[in-house]
């Protein structure tokens, strides 16, 4: 079995000679001198590309990065939005029994719930002549007819036994909830929980399962009322623990500025949010306030989340969803593709496609599948996602 230096060795000279990575030696960043064109003004419309390579490609800021990608990673565009009728993509759920992909998107402010073939993209990718790398396929996705109530989804996981559970920011007077979707025809919804002890949500964002426990946790967002689609808010924005057993909600975090997305560890010790407060309206981004990932302890009793310290900050845009791997590596969806970091919040690499990413997802071990505005990108690294079994009381 090669070494872990000759395995890197070889990754590099494989990408370079196609152009499709970047080994950054952030020694010769440190210092850019007194031009000020040398420097980035904007954290969401300037990225840090220095070979001004077009994407997309993959960025290596760690060695440890190699370990993550494998010794064949392949990472490009596998479907754009001339077939997707969306301008942005959320709540991806990776279906392994049909090995299908459902995500959202958004058209004329109504939810536009899809789901893509990766049986299709693998066969689209074995047709392709060339470097893998360096050509897109196109697979057009398929639009699931949801209940029409169900509007605004923002966030999902799963699947939850044959459902998908989304969270919702709710739109004018329609509440927001955490609902459960039936993952085929006729893909009927049943809603788990829509109030705060009577008190309606702002706006939910994300949502995950606690490895241990299986109790829900949420986030919950003032993004609704900012872009004028709910009421002004009328409650903090904090995280939440759904007790699907007992029904009842309880609040585990709070003082965020807008807390976004949500992931555990595998042992469910350690939670991460996002907290992406640069993001004050519609295009209005004020890059002093948070674009931060927060790292807490779960107490094992109660599971409310302690000891908030910073884990990482993301330098271009903000961190939206947020995913761990099974070595508990982080990722991120950030303005300029997926960042990775390493458990100890050392900035690994990227997965750079020029733009915003929404969110991402595992679609089976070693396929992670990029969310973007007009684009779905996936790849095809070394990489395992953490493996979800739960059950809810309906």
């Amino acid at each position: 079995m090669p070494s872990a230096s000759s395995t890197s060795a070889q990754i590099v000279l494989t990408l370079q000679l196609t152009k499709e990575l970047q080994v950054i030696d952030s020694k010769n960043y440190t210092v850019l001198g007194s031009q000020s064109s040398n420097f980035r003004n904007s954290s969401f419309t300037q990225f840090f590309n220095p070979t001004q390579s077009s994407p997309p490609f993959i960025q290596v800021f760690d060695h440890a990065f190699f370990d993550v990608l494998g010794p064949n990673p392949i990472f490009q565009s596998i479907s754009s939005n001339t077939t997707i009728p969306s301008i942005t993509h959320e709540a991806p759920i990776y279906v392994q029994d049909t090995d299908e992909l459902f995500f959202v998107g958004f058209f004329e402010n109504q939810n536009v719930v899809n789901k893509i073939s990766m049986g299709t993209v693998e066969t689209a990718l074995k047709t392709l002549q060339g470097p893998l790398n360096a050509t897109a396929v196109n697979v057009p996705a398929t639009q699931v007819n949801v209940p029409f109530s169900l509007q605004q989804i923002n966030g999902g996981t799963g699947p939850i036994g044959s459902s998908l559970l989304f969270v919702t920011d709710g739109i004018g007077p329609l509440p927001p909830s955490v609902v459960l979707v039936h993952s085929k025809e006729p893909y009927n919804a049943t809603v788990l929980l829509d109030n705060f002890y009577g008190r309606q949500f702002n706006s939910l964002d994300d949502i995950k399962i606690h490895p241990i426990s299986k109790a829900i946790f949420f986030t919950d967002v003032s993004f609704g009322a900012l872009f004028q689609l709910r009421p002004p808010a009328m409650i903090p924005n904090q995280v939440y623990r759904f007790d699907t057993t007992t029904g009842t909600a309880r609040v585990v975090a709070t003082d965020f500025q807008q807390c976004n997305g949500i992931a555990f560890s595998h042992d469910g010790t350690r939670a991460y949010v996002t907290d992406t407060g640069a993001i004050n309206g519609p295009d209005i981004n004020d890059q002093t306030r948070t674009a931060t990932i927060f790292q807490f302890d779960v107490d094992p009793r109660s599971q409310v989340f302690t000891n908030r310290r910073i884990f990482a900050y993301a330098d271009t845009g903000i961190p939206d969803g947020i995913e761990l791997d099974s070595a508990g590596n982080v990722y991120a969806a950030c303005g300029d593709g997926v960042n990775v970091w390493s458990p100890d919040g050392i900035l690994l690499g990227k997965f750079f496609t020029g733009g915003t990413v929404s969110n991402m997802a595992f679609a089976g071990d070693g396929r992670l599948v990029l969310l973007g505005r007009t684009n779905i990108y996936l790849a095809k690294i070394a990489a395992k996602g953490q493996q979800l079994a739960f059950t809810p009381h309906t």
